[in-house]
């Protein structure tokens, strides 16, 4: 892929090829990247505060970056959130079509490959990367469906380039739902849980929505945490991991 790119901007790089369950080896893949959203625009987090602040001037000058909702105030580009701050942010899901979202990253955790991924098979180049999960909470805020889509973010490693979500064909207790519900309609919230996989023992130095190369990113930071036990299993009726979450239209 070449070099990290400098002064903000940063390279995307996927997490690594799929990994298979042990007892579901047919089924139970774990695929990295975040695709099927129809964004295939470059993304991160980085850049300089005088960067940041003349972008979030010409922004907010100039109106809203996409259209919006009446009465939906976007965060400036640029902005720079810790753990528990919420951006409302925009981006396309595909042409003509507007996502809008009020994004709350509530909790970053490292966890280990011995402690979250017992009977899933690793590859070599897996196995020397960091784990971690990023838990969030998510509003609705435009007037689109956006069920069983990923949230768009993505990690930024040490060296300042971007990591996408790893995802699973079947259920992770340690760490799920990792996409909106089945049906995510404007007004809902819910919660998710992103797995990310970093590359080469790749540190989390922030979490990152840039939906475009040319979008001053909107980043969290904080301290990481031990990850959250997983949730005991909701009864009988239960059947690989159907439900868990998809239906999770709370809010907090």
């Amino acid at each position: 892929m070449g070099a990290a790119l400098h002064n903000g901007r940063v390279l995307r790089r996927r997490a690594g090829s799929t990994l298979a369950a042990v007892a579901l080896v047919a089924s139970a893949g774990l695929v990295a990247g975040c695709s099927g959203d129809g964004d295939d625009s470059d993304s991160g987090g980085g850049g300089s505060a005088s960067a940041s602040d003349a972008t979030s001037a010409a922004t907010e000058s100039a109106g809203p970056y996409l259209p919006v909702p009446d009465g939906v105030e976007l965060t400036p580009q640029g902005s720079q959130l810790a753990v528990g701050d919420v951006a409302t942010v925009a981006y396309e899901v595909k042409q003509g079509e507007v996502a809008v979202l009020d994004i709350t990253v509530t909790r970053l955790e490292k966890t280990s490959f011995g402690k979250s991924f017992v009977g899933w098979d690793l590859d070599a180049g897996q196995k020397k990367s960091n784990p971690y999960f990023v838990r969030a909470t998510v509003t609705n805020r435009g007037t689109t469906d956006l069920g069983a889509r990923h949230a768009p973010l993505y990690i930024v490693d040490g060296n300042n380039t971007l990591v996408e979500q790893t995802t699973f064909a079947s259920a992770f207790p340690p760490c799920e739902p990792g996409t909106f519900p089945k049906k995510f309609q404007p007004g809902k919230t819910t919660k998710v849980c992103l797995v990310f996989l970093s590359p080469q023992k790749g540190a989390l130095t922030a979490v990152s929505f840039r939906p475009t190369q040319e979008f001053d990113p909107i980043t969290w930071t904080g301290e990481l945490q031990a990850p959250k036990p997983p949730k005991p299993p909701k009864g009988k009726g239960d059947k690989g991991g159907k439900g868990d979450g998809s239906g999770d239209t709370s809010g907090g």
